[in-house]
């Protein structure tokens, strides 16, 4: 018997129990939004802001939109909107206490053309029924593994922490918040270089995430040490079509790390993939980003050492309903040195930032950030802006994740991610989609498509 084999049977052994609870119905819940709590399910602060620039949270976006049909790309809710003002060179001082330092680099570098306009805050993040109830069984149940560096006990469904007071435990909020069960998407990525040009990679991509799934106990005691797995197939541009690969991220990285396979069309076999997580470069990305950059963060935090600085007020990437239409090209979106500022929404919403700082140690010290601040939405526990810098403390690369409301579900996700390196003048981009289907989030989980041994099917 193959280890492939193997590997696949023992999914199968705790991917099926879940199946009796997959159609389980989701359902928006109403109570918990008027409590009278200062803190929203999630940990937020159910208030707005001394200014009124922030409003209270009001429940967020629970159904969707009229017209909205699933698999199609999502309405705008607030298309009548307008700019409230607009940010750049010329006046970022004036707002510099409710700005990253990455913004400010941008301002800076691209004077002439980037700019940020500023709408009203909506605070639109929602969750189904179950996940509020998961933050709080998390609340009092979610132990740290070797201080975080391991990863995060007896917490189920999604942030364990919804009142941190560790900067470890923010960033296990981030990489462990419910993002649905199994997602189906197209992931567009082009890396753009100094003069504009870029050639646009085309990738299926499914997400099965069975920590997300409802249930009581925690997942440690049920289903081995799985977090996700991630497969893709890449069907454009044709000299890389029909190469994949597959991922399966875990949960305690004490026990286990993060396993790759990958399918090579020239060998037409499935081969074990050496180790895909830190600063190794993302495949396709002309190393503009590393893996633990995707998703704005992802893997174990074990390199670097945390800080909780505390909460600021900053315009973040909010409500990008622009950038998700499927009315645009991607032409549209892709501009010389950044993005097209035309079609970004930036909002004034309160974050959550943490610092992390490189450790000492020989394992440590070969990761080529030295330092890491990121800045987390406070109602979705989802990285809105991070800055990343090089070993001698220069700010390298700075990176945003544009988000809406998949109000269907309802879940915040990115819709697209946006990481600039400042020292190159280049940028990536990934989740362009406009002229693919949009995402599709299920409630069922076929474990026999996520084993080794499935990804030779999948890419064929």
């Amino acid at each position: 018997m193959t280890s492939n084999t193997v590997r696949e049977k023992s999914m199968l052994k705790f991917f099926t129990p879940l199946l009796a609870v997959l159609l389980l119905p989701t359902v928006v819940v109403a109570s918990t939004v008027e409590q009278s709590s200062e803190l929203t399910p999630v940990g937020a602060e159910r208030s707005g802001n001394a200014a009124g620039t922030i409003p209270p949270w009001s429940g967020g976006i629970t159904s969707p939109v009229a017209g909205f049909v699933k698999g199609s790309h999502h309405l705008d809710p607030f298309a009548d909107d307008v700019v409230l003002f607009t940010i750049s060179a010329d006046n970022q001082q004036a707002y510099a206490d409710n700005l990253t330092e990455g913004q400010k680099a941008l301002l800076q570098q691209y004077p002439d053309t980037w700019r940020m306009n500023i709408y009203p805050s909506r605070r639109s993040a929602a969750y189904p029924e179950f996940v509020y109830k998961a933050f709080e069984t998390n609340a009092s149940a979610s132990v740290l593994i070797t201080e975080g560096r391991g990863g995060v006990e007896n917490s189920v469904v999604t942030s364990p922490f919804p009142v941190p007071t560790q900067g470890v435990e923010v960033i296990w909020n981030h990489n462990l918040r419910w993002r649905g069960i199994h997602i189906t998407a197209v992931d567009g990525m082009a890396a753009v270089t100094r003069r504009g040009n870029y050639t646009l990679i085309l990738q299926n991509v499914e997400w099965a995430i069975p920590y997300a799934l409802p249930r009581e106990k925690g997942i440690e005691a049920q289903y081995s040490n799985i977090l996700l797995a991630y497969k893709s197939k890449v069907f454009a541009p044709g000299f890389i079509t029909g190469s994949g690969a597959l991922a399966l991220d875990s949960l305690n990285h004490n026990k286990s790390r993060r396993e790759t396979w990958i399918y090579s069309p020239d060998l037409r076999r499935v081969l074990r993939a050496p180790f895909s997580g830190y600063d190794n470069p993302t495949q396709n990305s002309d190393s503009l980003r590393f893996n633990d950059e995707g998703d704005m963060y992802n893997g174990s935090p074990s390199l670097f050492d945390w800080t909780l600085l505390g909460k600021r007020e900053i315009y973040i990437p909010y409500n990008a309903y622009r950038l998700h239409q499927d009315t645009l090209q991607t032409e549209d979106i892709l501009a010389k040195k950044h993005i097209n500022p035309e079609h970004a929404r930036y909002e004034l919403h309160r974050v959550w930032v943490v610092e992390g700082t490189l450790k000492k140690d020989e394992k440590a010290r070969s990761h080529k950030y030295s330092r890491r601040v990121f800045y987390i939405d406070e109602d979705s526990w989802q990285i809105a802006a991070a800055d990343n810098y090089d070993k001698e403390g220069v700010l390298w690369r700075t990176s945003e994740g544009h988000m809406i409301n998949y109000y269907e579900v309802p879940v915040p996700w990115y819709t697209l991610q946006v990481y600039y390196d400042l020292k190159q003048g280049r940028y990536l981009v990934n989740g362009l989609d406009n002229q693919r289907k949009a995402p599709v989030f299920d409630k069922d989980i076929n474990p026999r498509l996520f084993g080794p041994n499935a990804l030779d099917f999948y890419v064929r």
